[in-house]
């Protein structure tokens, strides 16, 4: 039998500043996002290192919540469903196509999760794992309007049948996925999954991607090349240039426990000389 509930509530309400359930508002629902996003990083330190990445829910806590570890959309937007319902929000899973650094009409593969909250007859999307730019506030579904956020300000364009998510960047509003409101199975997410965490295309195959937010800034990785993202500002960016300075910024920077892996180091190694090279 599949865990559909939480065991670990009372430790994951904690880590979100939370010693009591929130009532299931959109107040609640906006400053769970913020501080989710805040609190547990985007990270693909397992599929970097060619681990199995299991995506039900006790291997999800354990490692969000015990480990020090983060995940990406099919750990951490699952966790986070599993939290909404809990609190009582009227929630269920949805999935997506990546379309970012690309055309919005790309079909390319349905491997991202996210989350339709209806609240008081009104519907939104809330996201807590899309990386380094991963809405910080649930955003309203049924409106093409700007929607500001704690950082970039998005808006939801329908095309037919679906939606398409756009964040505006350096004054220039950019795709970041398309998405619909078909109904989703454990072995629909399954099987997005097993595409990112082990085909050879997938873009986090033997790659590291790191993110984290805070207020007014972004924090991303991205195997070598650590970049500080302030709303408004210049980013900073820095070239890491060995494996202590990597395991330096992951400890200190997006608070990750490092795995235990006999090969990291020289994996970490590796990405950050591959990135230092010029194309």
């Amino acid at each position: 039998m599949i865990q559909t509930e939480l065991s670990n509530v009372d430790l994951y309400l904690k880590r979100l500043g939370y010693d009591t359930p929130p009532s299931p508002t959109l107040d609640t629902l906006r400053e769970l996002q913020s501080r989710h996003t805040a609190t547990f990083p985007f990270e693909t330190l397992s599929t970097m290192l060619w681990v199995p990445v299991p995506i039900d829910l006790p291997s999800v806590e354990r490692k969000v919540l015990h480990e020090g570890r983060g995940g990406y959309c099919y750990e951490l937007n699952n966790m986070f469903l599993a939290l909404l319902q809990l609190l009582g929000f009227e929630a269920r899973g949805i999935t997506g196509r990546v379309v970012m650094g690309g055309p919005e009409d790309a079909l390319t593969a349905r491997t991202h999760r996210l989350s339709l909250v209806t609240l008081d007859g009104v519907r939104y999307i809330a996201d807590v794992g899309f990386g380094g730019m991963v809405p910080t506030a649930p955003l309203r579904l049924d409106t093409e309007e700007e929607q500001p956020t704690g950082h970039e300000p998005y808006r939801i364009v329908r095309q037919g049948s679906s939606y398409a998510l756009r964040a505006k960047v350096a004054g220039e509003w950019r795709p970041m996925y398309v998405f619909d409101l078909q109904v989703q199975s454990d072995i629909d997410y399954q099987i997005g999954n097993w595409y990112v965490s082990t085909h050879p295309d997938s873009p986090f195959r033997g790659q590291l991607k790191v993110a984290r937010t805070g207020p007014g800034v972004r924090r991303t990785l991205n195997n070598g090349s650590y970049v500080i993202h302030r709303m408004g500002q210049e980013s900073e960016r820095r070239q890491l240039t060995d494996a202590d300075e990597v395991i330096a910024v992951l400890e200190r920077e997006f608070d990750i426990r490092l795995p235990q892996h006999p090969e990291l180091r020289q994996v970490l190694a590796q990405l950050v000389s591959s990135s230092e090279r010029p194309d």
